[in-house]
């Protein structure tokens, strides 16, 4: 079932996504050789109650933590652990917070101490790719228009685009329909209307996009051992087009 907000309902989202937002910047500074995923996961976790919120994911189809940390091969679901990072991974941290019944949701990867030259163009791929796929998210549009426009971008910079792991509607529960790949044709797939809200997360590899799955039945790593980042924002469809509402940009100015 697919929920179309209210105004009154984006703006409360866009107060989740504010939080979300300023918890990722501040992640910039803590995130650093020797920190652990476990550290960064019980930093996230103190600042969404410290501002009253909800780490939504804890609890969620039985998963126990507030955030994902996915170091390196890791595409996506990584349990925070003891593993310290060191200089030259990479790490993605995904998480959702409920503000007063509001979801927001997003993911961003961080470059740990000195990393490749090949990485850190995986990274600026990645994000690109993202804002590509935001800029298609209009009335009128189609879902494989989004795709379409990441898979490409990202193919023709010499990368994988994962296919087991998508975008989704958002709210009022984590996740909601409809499915939104990060591959596909431009023209195809449902029609965008306005009061959609949905994630877009494209998560893009160096080498081959297929995955296999760790033995905790949650954390998904690249089959042939490359290197995987992803970005995620959440966004509102509208009469003035896509309205990001984990945006980060605006925190920065």
């Amino acid at each position: 079932m697919i929920t179309l907000k209210s105004q009154r309902e984006i703006d409360a989202m866009m107060e989740s996504g504010h939080l979300l937002a300023s918890i990722h910047i501040a992640l910039r500074d803590f995130i650093k050789p020797g920190v652990t995923t476990a550290e960064i996961d019980a930093f996230v976790q103190e600042k969404i109650e410290a501002a009253g919120g909800v780490a939504a994911q804890i609890g969620y189809q039985g998963y126990q933590y507030a955030t994902c940390t996915s170091v390196n091969d890791e595409i996506c679901h990584g349990f925070p652990s003891d593993y310290a990072l060191k200089s030259g991974d990479i790490v993605k941290v995904d998480f959702c917070i409920d503000l007063n019944g509001a979801m927001s949701d997003s993911c961003w990867t961080y470059a740990v101490g000195e990393i490749t030259p090949e990485h850190e163009h995986l990274m600026k791929v990645t994000e690109e790719a993202l804002y590509r796929g935001i800029q298609e998210a209009r009335i009128g549009n189609r879902i494989g228009d989004i795709g379409h426009a990441i898979q490409t971008y990202v193919e023709g910079e010499g990368f994988g685009v994962v296919r087991d792991f998508v975008g989704h509607g958002i709210g009022p529960t984590i996740h909601e329909e409809p499915a939104v790949p990060h591959y596909g044709l431009a023209g195809k797939g449902m029609r965008l209307k306005e009061g959609m809200t949905i994630t877009i997360e494209p998560m893009v590899t160096t080498g081959d996009w297929r995955m296999k799955m760790d033995d905790n039945g949650w954390t998904a790593r690249t089959r042939d051992g490359g290197y995987c980042a992803q970005y995620e924002m959440t966004l509102a469809i509208t009469k003035e087009g896509p309205v990001l509402t984990t945006d980060q940009r605006d925190l920065e100015k």
